[in-house]
This record gives structure tokens, C-alpha cells and sequence, in this order.
């Protein structure tokens, strides 16, 4: 499972860093992150698909959003076990700690209240 989430997050904090030092033009000497290779990327990867190149990022942001999406869904069915005993133990606390608050609270009125001689 380790390997599983180095190998999904490696490629996207490649990609996110590669994308805003590019944007921001943050090329460090480096033609690679410079702004003029941001754009020929996203020109180029526009007349592949037939879009505007300004809205590639975004609809790449929401398939990164969508796969970080389905990559935790896998994690918590990998260890559903362990999530439904945390969510018991959560529940029976809950419950014991709404017990008590409701004890203390009839306790509370149940006190005869002073009288005003």
C-alpha cells in the first residue's frame, strides 16, 4: 500500500510543482520551469485535444481531484475492519457521554429550588 501511494503522489507533486514554478515563472536558470515552456506544453497538449490550452489545468485539477478521490475510497475499503471498530468505539463514547450529560441534567432540576423568605 506504501508503494501504491508513493507511486499516485510522486507523479501528481511532479506535476503540481512543475506546473506553478512554470506558471509563475520560477525557472531557476532552468528552461524546463520557465514560463515559455508552460505555455508550449499547454499549446501543444490544446491543438492535440482541440481546446482553449486555458482550460487544460483546470479540467486536469478535476481529474486530480477525482483520482485522490478513488485512491481514498480504496484506502478505507483496504481497511474497512479497522474503520468500523473506530466508528463503535466513537459511537459507544458518544452514547456514554450523552448517558451522563442527560444524568447530570436531571440532577440539576431535580434540586428543589430556594425559597424566597
Amino acid at each position: 500500500m506504501r508503494s501504491f501511494l508513493i507511486f499516485w503522489a510522486g507523479p501528481l507533486s511532479f506535476l503540481w510543482g512543475w506546473y506553478f514554478l512554470s506558471y509563475y515563472d520560477l525557472s531557476m536558470g532552468m528552461y524546463f520551469f520557465s514560463r515559455e515552456m508552460h505555455d508550449l506544453v499547454f499549446t501543444i497538449y490544446g491543438n492535440i485535444l482541440g481546446i482553449a490550452p486555458e482550460s487544460i489545468p483546470p479540467l486536469v485539477a478535476r481529474a486530480c481531484i477525482v483520482d485522490t478521490g478513488l485512491v481514498f475510497c480504496l484506502i478505507a475499503f483496504r481497511r474497512r475492519k479497522q474503520i468500523i471498530a473506530w466508528v463503535k468505539v466513537w459511537r459507544a463514547n458518544r452514547a456514554v457521554a450523552a448517558a451522563t450529560a442527560s444524568v447530570n441534567t436531571a440532577l440539576a432540576y431535580s434540586k428543589e429550588l430556594p425559597s424566597a423568605s
